[in-house]
């Protein structure tokens, strides 16, 4: 009996540095892969343009190793507040599409099914941060890591920096999903006055990637002393900038200069507030396209103000923000429509077509008012366990920082963009927000 035990503890030991080598890779391919690889599909699914790409493999591998620590933690897994949340969430979802199937048949079950499963899929990353975090480093391995987290996110900042400028001045191809016919993974070359998005799969993914990972190269330009690492980061940043520049999305800029603001504030960096903030103005200054954006919606505005009166079909000398227009006239009003239909639990995943741009009442309109008050929910408990943090000078406190900044800037870019449903930043961001809730945990309880 003694050496079946002590050969049990040696294969547990086997299987736990086997499970911490794996896992690393796998979080590292998770981090890089997932915003860099174009977005080409594997194979297509009939009756839809959603496809398997590269990423689900990837994601379902990663699953699969972490399947026995999951299983093993479950009791801890669903002790958390903001996993619990997540599980509500995805529950209602399910109830919502199968009502949307059978009761008010407004969705077809293959396509409402996969809308829901991509969710699922996103989500799953959030366990996986959590786990990787709490459950494999000691303490004072924190710090290496988030070192070596910071390290990743710079190399993927280089490389979508160069790949945007080879696709605005080397034709390198562009690859997007904005329709079923791009979604093929047609690839389209730039073309002046077009935006740019790198390696993602809209300048609105690109610009929502940065709001999540400037504030943080920002928050560590402060952080660390040493000449070197304040090249880098600042070169970094500079970069940054550029690609906020030429993916010109209005909001997004306005999210990251609110969520470095929030960042910086946090870790009472009062007067680098105000430098950032002036140079960010500044450098966003120099951009003649988003110069030009902003100015369509002051000029909208002050016309319509000018005139109080309400503009009629047959009149034509009024400006009008193309964007601004398909929000409030085509998207939100289908969402509001579909909300109407089942005020509880809303038309189902996949009944209001691919776009709403605005988070919320996509939510509102799917899954009604249970879907988005257990969406709200999920940050409400992400809230309740990041709010306890005390703020130090130690990495870890950048990181969380600058994750409380990005999450309150990314809500905001909720209101006019789709975010959540963007794989490329979906996936990123939770994994990043179990990383930050299992150093939370870690510290609570090391």
């Amino acid at each position: 009996m003694q050496k079946l035990i002590e050969q049990f503890r040696i294969n547990r030991s086997v299987f736990i540095k086997l499970f911490n080598f794996t896992s690393k890779y796998l979080v590292t391919a998770l981090l890089l892969i997932i915003p860099l690889f174009p977005k080409f599909p594997a194979f297509r699914i009939a009756g839809t343009y959603v496809a398997v790409r590269l990423e689900d493999f990837l994601i379902l591998g990663t699953l699969l190793v972490f399947l026995i620590p999951i299983i093993s933690n479950l009791k801890v897994l669903l002790k958390d507040k903001t996993i619990r949340s997540i599980l509500i969430f995805l529950i209602i979802g399910l109830i919502s599409l199968i009502c949307g199937i059978y009761l008010t048949q407004t969705v077809s079950a293959k396509i409402g099914l996969l809308h829901w499963l991509r969710r699922v899929e996103y989500m799953s990353l959030f366990v996986v941060g959590f786990i990787y975090l709490k459950n494999i480093f000691t303490k004072g391995e924190i710090s290496h890591f988030l070192e070596y987290l910071i390290k990743l996110l710079l190399i993927v900042n280089l490389i979508v920096f160069l790949y945007g400028l080879g696709q605005r001045y080397f034709n390198l191809p562009v690859i997007i999903t904005q329709n079923e016919e791009y979604s093929k993974g047609v690839a389209l070359r730039w073309t002046p006055g077009a935006h740019i998005n790198s390696s993602f799969a809209g300048h609105y993914d690109l610009a929502s990637y940065l709001v999540l990972t400037m504030p943080l190269f920002i928050s560590a330009f402060f952080y660390y002393k040493d000449k070197y690492s304040k090249i880098i980061l600042g070169a970094s940043i500079l970069i940054g900038f550029w690609l906020f520049s030429v993916a010109v999305s209005r909001i997004s800029i306005v999210a990251f200069l609110m969520a470095t603001t929030i960042s910086l504030f946090l870790l009472k960096k009062y007067k680098e507030i105000i430098v950032v903030v002036a140079i960010s103005l500044v450098a966003f200054g120099f951009s003649p396209d988003l110069r030009t954006r902003y100015q369509r919606i002051f000029d909208v505005v002050k016309q319509r103000l000018s005139t109080l009166v309400i503009v009629s079909a047959d009149e034509g000398n009024v400006n009008e923000d193309r964007s601004t227009s398909i929000r409030f006239n085509v998207e939100w009003p289908r969402a509001i429509r579909a909300f109407y239909k089942n005020p509880l639990l809303g038309t189902g995943y996949s009944s209001i077509t691919l776009a709403t741009d605005n988070d919320y009442l996509r939510a509102l309109g799917e899954t009604g008012i249970l879907g988005l008050m257990s969406l709200l929910l999920i940050f409400i408990s992400l809230y309740n366990v990041i709010g306890k943090y005390q703020f130090d000078e130690s990495l870890d406190s950048v990181l969380i920082a600058s994750f409380i900044g990005s999450t309150i800037g990314i809500l905001l870019t909720a209101v006019f963009i789709d975010i959540f449903e963007a794989s490329k930043f979906a996936i990123n961001y939770w994994l990043i927000t179990g990383i930050v809730v299992g150093i939370i945990k870690k510290k609570e309880y090391a």
